[in-house]
């Protein structure tokens, strides 16, 4: 084995100068790919459905990166490989922050998150690499505890800060949030829709608007051109928002696709095939508030307080913020997530509450309508990482050593032939292991729950209350489980880390196992408790990432145990691969199925499927020693 001296030009440069931003660099693609595009998307506009489905697509290049991963050695170095991936994605980056503000944004950004999938694996594939090759044994033991930490610290800045940031940009970049409360009493006297009253705008800092909410007429009298005379409410009530909705998509405040998902066409047809509806008939919630003939309606019209600039969407949101969570917005009726331009600015949008009928008391609630400019928020993040990258690679090209190793490595590999005969084997030898049945379904289960859970926790996060979800913004999310869950996981995984040292592998499996699965409760519990404080929220989310981390500790070191051999590089990354498709195909139903049932019933769901995380640690087999301080394996 070649000495420290020898295994670059440079071998008074200490690792400090690059293991921490190599690994922060590995860590940031893959939580864009993965996290920021499905908080991006949801906040654009896009289907529950459709998000987890595509994003879930995206974990497809990690999955199959061990089928390429012989050829970085072929080509080139791994210190090529990891400036020229590093350059790829910044473009890449760049690319997204770019076509975010297109029509066709959701179809051009999902082919360029693909671009940056690939790019990441075959980075993490080449830098993992060039840290075994760069460092000597010592050193990589020295030094793993940095470069698995600084790839958290990068997934608490994109889950976390970069949320962050694109949710303060979100709130400073539109008119001052309007603040709409609503006032119902049982008392009240009921008044017909009026079109002609004067609404609130940006500017003004709330109003409160009174109506009954349990009394409604069993008719209304209309003069309508072609309806005159007494017709029933509900009747009335379908017909008032059938004619809003038209208003407000002829008015350009929605557009042509549906309200829920900015991917459907024109032509598509509508509503849920027969599959989809026996299961929500069968193991859907059952809402009694859903029917609309039980409940009252108000209808709210809002304009902006001044014209955005030319060619600039600002889109207002309108989210439950406190008071009875019986008055509540429906997005199903009237879309509150309203496009404003600087054509249609002047003109009135129009929103839609319903009234509890068994609201039996006087009652207010608070709404809150920010009117950010969500497009270019997310413009800005994704080019404040294109900087980074950019930077980060020019950093690089002179801060990363050039192992010698390496250098002969190379010329003595460029033999195509030797090395997909090498290549063979290696995948023969993987699945002549005793116990691979096992061993497979072990990768592809045991992370089952949270495969499914991981899609919709954001979502769950975001969407209002009356659509099954906390209602919190985008600003919050970024706190609540870009910062407190981040931090939560990261503490699960060192715990964990530290009890496996002490007590062996086998010990804590089924502990470990337990820990991912009870922590799920927690957002049951959140799904039956919507308008919980913030700091409940934080809490429940601190506790199931901590459980999550904790017993993600046995999977990591079941595939390094389950890897050991001559080929245990290339074992690791088959396990891995099997690892990302395991969270991959659950994860492209869940959203379906989340938006089939409602979130209730998905997280039960969930802990449903826990059985499986617990039932197949039953079926693997454990040497006792291994992870034990002093076993050398």
């Amino acid at each position: 084995m070649a000495t420290d001296n020898t295994r670059h030009k440079s071998g008074t440069r200490s690792p400090w100068a690059w293991i921490p931003t190599l690994y922060f660099a590995q860590g940031l693609p893959y939580v864009a790919v993965m996290t920021l595009s499905v908080i991006m998307y949801k906040r654009l506009g896009i289907s529950n459905t459709d998000i987890a489905l595509y994003t879930g697509w995206l974990n497809l290049p990690w999955v199959i990166k061990p089928f390429w991963s012989p050829f970085v050695d072929i080509i080139s170095t791994k210190r090529r490989w990891t400036l020229a991936m590093q350059w790829v994605i910044a473009a890449a980056m760049a690319a997204v922050a770019f076509t975010i503000p297109a029509p066709f944004f959701f179809t051009a950004s999902l082919a360029v998150f693909w671009i940056i999938g690939f790019t990441s694996a075959t980075h993490d594939i080449a830098a993992d690499g060039f840290y075994m090759l760069a460092l000597d044994s010592h050193r990589q033991s020295l030094y793993v505890g940095i470069r698995s930490t600084f790839y958290r610290i990068a997934t608490v800045a994109g889950q976390g800060l970069l949320v962050i940031i694109a949710g303060l940009i979100e709130t400073s970049s539109g008119a001052e949030p309007l603040q709409l409360n609503l006032q119902v009493s049982p008392d009240a006297e009921w008044s017909p829709v009026d079109l002609t009253a004067n609404f609130p705008t940006g500017e003004n800092p709330g109003a409160d608007l009174c109506f009954m909410s349990t009394v409604r007429p069993g008719s209304v009298a209309v003069t309508a051109p072609r309806m005159v005379g007494d017709i029933p409410f509900a009747l009335y009530k379908t017909s008032m928002l059938d004619s809003l909705r038209t208003l407000n998509h002829l008015n350009g405040f929605v557009s042509d696709v549906s309200a829920g998902s900015r991917t459907q066409s024109a032509g598509k047809p509508s509503g849920p095939g027969a599959f989809t509806r026996w299961v929500r008939d069968v193991f859907g919630e059952k809402r009694e508030s859903s029917d609309p003939v039980s409940d009252n309606f108000v209808v709210v019209g809002l304009r902006l307080n001044r014209a955005p600039e030319p060619g600039r969407e600002v889109v207002l949101n309108m989210n439950f913020r406190s008071g009875d969570p019986g008055i509540r917005s429906e997005q199903n009726l009237l879309s509150p997530r309203l496009t404003f331009t600087s054509v249609n600015w002047d003109r009135t949008a129009w929103i839609a509450f319903e009234i509890d009928h068994r609201i039996d008391a006087p009652a207010t609630a608070r709404f809150n309508g920010s009117s950010g400019n969500i497009p270019f928020a997310w413009s800005v993040v994704f080019g404040v990482l294109s900087a980074f990258f950019l930077c980060v690679s020019l950093y690089h090209g002179r801060m990363l050593p050039r192992p010698e190793t390496e250098a002969r490595r190379t010329e003595e590999n460029r033999g195509a032939r030797v090395i997909l005969s090498e290549f063979a084997g290696t995948f023969r030898s993987f699945f002549r292991k005793d116990g691979v049945v096992a061993a497979i379904l072990f990768m592809l289960l045991y992370r089952l729950p949270e495969a499914q859970l991981v899609k919709l926790i954001n979502p769950f996060l975001l969407d209002p209350i009356d659509r099954g979800g906390l209602g919190l913004s985008t600003g919050e999310v970024g706190l609540v489980y870009g910062t407190i869950g981040i931090i939560g996981l990261t503490l699960g995984g060192i715990i964990g880390g530290i009890a496996a040292a002490r007590g062996g592998l086998r010990r804590w499996l089924h502990p470990m196992a337990w820990s991912m699965s009870l922590t799920c409760l927690t957002f049951v519990w959140l799904s039956y408790n919507q308008t919980a404080s913030l700091l409940t929220v934080n809490i429940c989310v601190f506790v199931e990432q901590f459980g999550y981390g904790f017993g993600f500790t046995a999977f990591m070191l079941y595939m390094i145990y389950f890897s050991r051999g001559e080929h245990k590089t290339s074992h690791y990354a088959i396990c891995t691969g099997f690892m990302a498709l395991g969270m991959m195909l659950p994860g492209m139903a869940a959203g379906w199925l989340q938006e089939t049932i409602g979130y209730r019933h998905f997280f039960i769901w969930t802990i449903i499927c826990c059985v499986a995380t617990v039932a197949i640690c039953h079926f693997i087999k454990i040497d006792p020693k291994f992870g034990l301080k002093g076993n050398k394996d």
